[in-house]
C-alpha cells in the first residue's frame, strides 16, 4: 500500500517542481509568507536549542533549512529527505555551496536524529481512500517517532476548513484524533496548535 501511495505522491510533487521551479508553488504552497508561517509553528519543537540534528521529512528543495538559518539557528546538523528525486536535485543545486548538508530520497536503515520536522506530507491524498490514507499517516508517524530522539513536529490540513475551499484530492484531518493518538502512543508532552490563520494545525511532540 505505502509503495503505491509514495509513487503517486512523488509523481505529484515532481510535476509541481518541474512546472513551477524552486518556488513555494513548486512544493504546492500558495506563497512564501504562508510557507514561512508554517515553518514558524513547526520549528517550535527546536526553539531555544543549539547543537542539534534535525531531519526535514519531506524537505522539497530545502526551504526549511533556509528558514532556520534566517531565524538565527547556526549550530545544527540538517538532513533533507524527499521521495521526489527532482526535489532532491533542486535542493542540492540550491545549496551546493554548503557541503555540511545531507540529502536523501530514502533514509539509511538505521537513522536517528534529535528532531524531525514534517511539513505538508499528509495533505495530498489523491486517489487513495480515506481509510488507507489514515493508515498511511499513522504508519508514517510511527516511523518518525522511531527516528526522533528528542521530539518531532508535523502539520495537517484541518477538517474545520471552510467547506467551499476544500478539495476532493486533499486530506482534512481531525486534530483531536491526531492529538489523542500522539498522546497515547508517543509522549505525554504534546502540543496542538490550531490558532494561526491557515486551514491547518500543527502538532509538537516532545520526549
Amino acid at each position: 500500500m505505502s509503495d503505491k501511495i509514495l509513487k503517486e505522491v512523488s509523481s505529484y510533487y515532481t510535476e509541481k517542481i518541474i512546472k513551477n521551479g524552486a518556488t513555494p508553488q513548486g512544493v504546492d504552497w500558495n506563497s512564501k509568507e504562508s510557507q514561512e508561517l508554517r515553518f514558524l509553528q513547526l520549528s517550535d519543537v527546536i526553539k531555544g536549542h543549539e547543537n542539534f540534528s534535525v531531519i526535514d521529512y519531506g524537505c522539497g528543495f530545502g526551504s526549511m533549512y533556509d528558514f532556520l538559518k534566517k531565524t538565527g539557528y547556526r549550530n545544527f546538523k540538517f538532513i533533507g529527505l524527499d521521495i521526489s528525486n527532482k526535489m532532491i536535485e533542486e535542493a542540492k543545486k540550491k545549496h551546493e555551496e554548503d557541503d555540511r548538508l545531507e540529502w536523501f530520497t530514502e533514509l539509511p536503515p538505521v537513522c536517528k536524529s534529535d528532531y524531525v520536522i514534517a511539513s505538508g506530507i499528509f495533505n495530498v491524498r489523491l486517489n487513495t481512500s480515506e481509510q488507507e490514507w489514515k493508515e498511511y499517516i499513522l504508519h508514517t508517524l510511527q516511523k518518525i517517532n522511531n527516528i526522533a530522539t528528542k521530539g518531532f513536529s508535523f502539520n495537517m490540513l484541518t477538517k474545520y476548513s471552510d467547506k467551499e475551499y476544500m478539495k476532493d484530492y486533499l486530506h482534512y484531518a481531525d486534530p483531536l484524533f491526531i492529538f489523542d493518538h500522539c498522546k497515547k502512543h508517543f509522549s505525554k508532552y504534546v502540543d496542538l496548535n490550531h490558532g494561526y490563520p491557515l486551514y491547518e494545525f500543527t502538532i509538537i511532540v516532545r520526549k
